[in-house]
């Protein structure tokens, strides 16, 4: 009798939880997986069907919008405002010294804009919502973990190319910046280290590298030579590229922090997350554990995308990604 009053307990205890958990979501969240249920039930599939082409096309691809969407949010929020060209009122973050001649995927953008406005028969779906979207649908493509997108973000009618100087972590960075500017989007150092795994995907150049292979310590001395080969020091190969994951560029996996591990990881700021500190240990325990990697990485993801959305009538929805209605 007593065992059955306990379970009980538990279970209304559990039911309340999970009820106040959904709760506190709805009311709290702007943003929700089933805002476009009604308006455009394609929308996902449109920008589904145009990214897994993309990518298969060039895999390359699939680092490139996942990357898109990491550098919008890391500036103002994620409000599609590093997918906006220069004109005379906007100071375009494609400018940016993180992003100049490096982000890359807007044509990809487009045909997704295209299509998806096709499939709502109206601009309906933000180019915002568009970039979270293919982020997800991108790492899946690859072999990564899939989660549910919120939705609902509006675009914005500026941009920064000052902020996006300002708040993009450079390649540069030691672990202790590298916490204080994922603290400053409200991340903490979990999200950190399971946000770098993206790097298990996609390339550098050799710009963002070259002190690292040159000057720093903590590398594989046989890796680093390598790297030289592909980036000589009088900066004639500044725009080579090398993998940000050394033997499987091209598909999701655990191979980042494998490499961390041996002191290969290709960035400065890579290598920071496993070089004594206090990320040492997660670091360790994603280059094994799949699925506490594709788990976390999902959750970061979801938390990442909520950062500052613009919602409800903030903002508008973009007719052409690249300029303001």
């Amino acid at each position: 009798m007593a065992s059955r009053v306990y379970l009980s307990v538990l279970l209304h205890a559990f039911v309340s939880a999970a009820l106040a958990t959904f709760i506190h979501a709805t009311i709290f969240s702007p943003l929700s997986p089933n805002y476009y249920e009604f308006s455009c039930p394609n929308a996902l599939t449109a920008i589904q069907i145009i990214v897994e082409a993309a990518v298969q096309k060039e895999p390359r691809m699939g680092a490139s919008l996942l990357r898109l969407h990491f550098h919008d949010c890391f500036v103002n929020g994620c409000d599609g405002s590093i997918l906006l060209d220069s004109s005379p009122t906007i100071d375009s973050e494609k400018d940016a010294l993180p992003n100049i001649n490096s982000v890359r995927g807007f044509e990809v953008v487009d045909d997704i804009k295209k299509a998806v406005d096709e499939a709502c028969g109206q601009p309906i779906v933000s180019c915002a919502d568009i970039l979270a979207v293919a982020a997800r649908d991108s790492v899946v493509t690859l072999g990564g973990p899939t989660w549910e997108v919120q939705l609902g973000r509006r675009d914005s009618t500026t941009a920064s190319k000052e902020a996006a100087n300002a708040n993009l972590p450079a390649p540069s960075f030691d672990l202790s910046e590298l916490i204080n500017n994922f603290n400053n989007h409200s991340l903490d150092v979990k999200d950190l280290v399971v946000l770098s795994g993206a790097h298990t995907i996609g390339f550098s150049f050799c710009k963002f590298f070259k002190d690292r292979v040159y000057n720093d310590t903590n590398i594989n001395p046989i890796y680093a030579q390598q790297l030289r080969n592909i980036c000589p020091i009088d900066g004639s190969g500044d725009f080579n590229l090398g993998p940000l994951d050394q033997t499987s560029p091209l598909l999701f996996n655990l191979q980042y922090f494998s490499d961390l591990f041996q002191y290969k990881g290709l960035l400065h700021s890579d290598q920071e997350l496993f070089n004594g500190g206090c990320t040492d240990a997660m670091v360790e325990r994603y280059s094994y554990d799949y699925i506490a990697f594709f788990q976390d990485f999902a959750n970061s993801m979801i938390k990442m995308g909520n950062i500052q959305p613009l919602t409800g009538t903030q903002g508008e929805i973009r007719v052409n990604c690249r300029v303001v209605n």
